[in-house]
C-alpha cells in the first residue's frame, strides 16, 4: 500500500483495537456459563461440529505464522493478524474445553485427534497481502455464518455452554471480518481495477481453510449440512453483502473474471508458441467460473456435485449480472 493508506489502515487498526478492548473482550473461565450443563444437553451433532471447528482453529500456528510474515511490514495488517491470533486460539480453546468438561470426547480422543491434525500444515492459498484480505473478508465472515447457525441449533436444544461459546466467538468473527472488509475498502480507493481483479480470482478459487487437512471431513461435513450451512446460505449471507458494502457490483467481478481468463489464455498461448507449454498445462483454466471446481469446506457449503460456494456463487453473478 501507498504510505498514506498505510496510515489509514493504521488508524483504522487502532480504532479495532480500542473497541475490542473496551466492549469485545471475553474471558474463557468466567464469561462461559460451565456450570450450567447438563447430560441431557448431549448431541452427538453438536459435538462432532463442535470437534471439527476446534480441529479447523488448532492449525493456528500455521495460520499466524504464514499470515505475519506476510504482512510483517504494515503495522496495522501485522498488528492485526496479532490480536487475531489470540483471539482464534480462545475459539478452539472453548470448543475443546466444551468436549472435555461435558465428557463428550475423552482426553485420549482428543489427543488422538489433534495428533491427526498436526500430522499435516496448511499453506496460504494466495501469495499477496491484498489477495488474502480478500481471503480472509470471505472466510471471516463465512465462520461467522457457521457460528450463528450452530448458536441457533445449541438454543434450540437448550445447551448454555455451547450457546455461549457460538456467541462470543461469533462476535469476533463478525469484528475480523469487518476490518478485512475495510482493508478492502482501501484498496480499491488505491487500485480499483487491480483489486477488482484479485476479488474475482480469490472468489472464483475460494475454500474454508483446512478443508483438506482434516480427519474424515467428508463424513463431518454431512452433519454440517443438517443444520442448514449451504451454498444458498453462502451466497445470502457472505458474498453479495460483502461486494454491497464494499460497493462492488456483480457484473464488475464478472468482467474482472473475464479479464483475468482472457489474460491467463494469452500467456498459455505465448507459451506454446515459445515452446515453454510444460506437458499436461494446456486447457482452459484461470479465473472462469466453470472451470477448476473446487470442494468447499468449512463453511459447509459443498454441494453434491462438488463444486464450491465461491465458484457457485461466480456462476450465480454471471447468470444474474
Amino acid at each position: 500500500m501507498k504510505p498514506r493508506s498505510e496510515e489509514r489502515l493504521y488508524r483504522q487498526y487502532m480504532e479495532f483495537f480500542e473497541k475490542a478492548e473496551r466492549k469485545r473482550r471475553w474471558n474463557v473461565f468466567e464469561d462461559i456459563p460451565w456450570d450450567d450443563w447438563k447430560p441431557e444437553y448431549a448431541s452427538e451433532e453438536m459435538a462432532i461440529s463442535a470437534e471439527t471447528f476446534c480441529g479447523v482453529e488448532m492449525y493456528l500456528p500455521d495460520y499466524t505464522s504464514e499470515g505475519l510474515n506476510l504482512v510483517r511490514d504494515s503495522f496495522g495488517q501485522a498488528w492485526f493478524h496479532a490480536n487475531w491470533g489470540y483471539e482464534e486460539s480462545k475459539h478452539s480453546f472453548s470448543l475443546r474445553e466444551y468436549l472435555l468438561r461435558t465428557g463428550q470426547r475423552s482426553y485420549d480422543e482428543m489427543r488422538e485427534y489433534e495428533r491427526k491434525i498436526f500430522e499435516k500444515r496448511w499453506s496460504m492459498p494466495f501469495e499477496t497481502p491484498r489477495e488474502m484480505a480478500i481471503y480472509g473478508a470471505l472466510q471471516e465472515k463465512a465462520t461467522w455464518m457457521i457460528y450463528h447457525a450452530q448458536l441457533g441449533r445449541a438454543k434450540e436444544i437448550g445447551d448454555p455452554v455451547l450457546a455461549a461459546i457460538y456467541r462470543l466467538a461469533g462476535r469476533d468473527e463478525a469484528a475480523h471480518a469487518s476490518f478485512y472488509q475495510d482493508t478492502l475498502a482501501l484498496c480499491l480507493e488505491e487500485d480499483r481495477t487491480g483489486t477488482l481483479s484479485d476479488m474475482a480470482h480469490v472468489i472464483a478459487h475460494f475454500k474454508m481453510p483446512a478443508y483438506d487437512l482434516i480427519p474424515e471431513y467428508e463424513q463431518r461435513i454431512e452433519v454440517m449440512r443438517s443444520v442448514g450451512i449451504d451454498r444458498n446460505v453462502f451466497f445470502r449471507q457472505v458474498l453479495f453483502p460483502i461486494l454491497k458494502r464494499l460497493g462492488v457490483t456483480r457484473r464488475e467481478i464478472v468482467v474482472a473474471g473475464k479479464l483475468n481468463r482472457d489474460a491467463e489464455l494469452a500467456r498459455k498461448e505465448a507459451e506454446r508458441k515459445e515452446g515453454l507449454m510444460l506437458p499436461g498445462d494446456g486447457g482452459e483454466g484461470g479465473d472462469d467460473p466453470q472451470a477448476g471446481a473446487g470442494e468447499q469446506k468449512g463453511a459447509a457449503t459443498t454441494d453434491g456435485d462438488g463444486a464450491s460456494a465461491a465458484q457457485a456463487a461466480v456462476e450465480r453473478i454471471r447468470e444474474t449480472g
